[in-house]
């Protein structure tokens, strides 16, 4: 039997979209995509179409970006067909959301994810938040993979860090900024994702933009610190891979991804994560345990196989 995967265009790079394309690649979903702006400002007449084209006892694989705004669109197929919802990020847990707005969307997504045959979170940290804010009783894990990779040869063993991070208030770049001011170290840093820079950008910072295949692993290849200082996330897929590459990471708001990798920062802590970097650059010892941290972990990280079993296990319990 086919399962539908709706899910949300891909307009830019981003790990929720990454994980879409290599499960349905690798489970042979059938990708049905929707436009616009999810999760307010969808096309619910293209995600009305998609619901209603998924055959009577068929399957349904929907992206919680586009399912969970909208509990009424989805509701009436519920019961005609099984459908699953993928969560990536919570709603509520977007930076920035006027509360009126967050309140709206959690309600929302409360009354959608009540009402579906099977809720999957990408880590383990996240079917806990759903279960207990949302009061489901089964929340089902499929955590991201990442495809093996070459040690990261990098530059001085200290002073070229990146970021790989969509430029939004969620990911923290103004922490990281914050933090960097405070170390006198000759460091660059590279951010590298879609959005606009903060203002007033260190001039030892490069902002590429977007980038992917071979251009993304040559900003990892240079790296000598991997560095994330996000306010929220769900799982951190470019944390994996930066561990994939033995890199040593200084993060914040991913614990699954980073497990015993490297070092896990309160979020939103500037001062912590300005402490830290300056151990890094002051400690040649301390920066080859997070080194070797990060080379144990590598050895232990899921693969995009173990992920799309893990989901079709998830999607074989649901088919009749």
């Amino acid at each position: 039997m086919t399962v539908h995967f709706v899910l949300p265009e891909p307009v830019v790079p981003s790990g929720g979209n990454a994980f879409d394309r290599r499960v349905a690649d690798l489970l042979g979903l059938r990708p049905v995509h929707v436009g616009g702006r999810w999760p307010r400002e969808g096309d619910r007449a293209g995600l009305a179409r998609a619901l209603a084209g998924v055959p009577d006892g068929g399957v349904a694989l929907l992206d919680g970006l586009v399912a969970c705004g909208v509990p009424e669109l989805v509701r009436p197929h519920v019961g005609r067909v099984r459908v699953a919802v993928l969560v990536h990020l919570p709603l509520v847990r977007e930076v920035g959301l006027p509360a009126p707005v967050a309140a709206d969307l959690d309600a929302r997504e409360r009354e959608c994810l009540r009402a579906v045959d099977a809720v999957v979170a990408t880590s383990p940290d996240a079917a806990r938040w759903l279960a207990a804010h949302h009061g489901l009783r089964d929340v089902r894990v499929v955590p991201p993979g990442v495809d093996p990779a070459p040690l990261a040869p990098g530059t001085d063993g200290a002073s070229r860090l990146l970021c790989v991070a969509s430029l939004t208030p969620r990911k923290g770049h103004d922490v990281l900024l914050t933090a960097l001011r405070t170390v006198d170290a000759p460091w660059t840093c590279a951010f590298v994702g879609p959005g606009e820079p903060p203002p007033g950008l260190d001039d030892r910072v490069e902002a590429t933009g977007p980038l992917v295949g071979a251009d993304l692993d040559a900003q990892y290849a240079r790296a000598d610190l991997f560095v994330l200082a996000s306010r929220a996330e769900t799982y951190g897929m470019v944390v994996t891979e930066a561990l994939a590459r033995g890199l040593p990471v200084i993060a914040s708001a991913v614990p699954d991804a980073l497990g015993d990798g490297g070092v896990l920062l309160p979020p939103g802590d500037a001062a912590a994560f300005g402490r830290a970097l300056r151990h890094w650059f002051a400690d040649a010892a301390w920066r080859d345990e997070l080194r070797l941290r990060a080379r144990r972990r590598r050895t232990r990280l899921s693969t995009w196989d173990e992920t799309a079993a893990a989901l079709a296990e998830v999607l074989a319990s649901l088919r009749p």
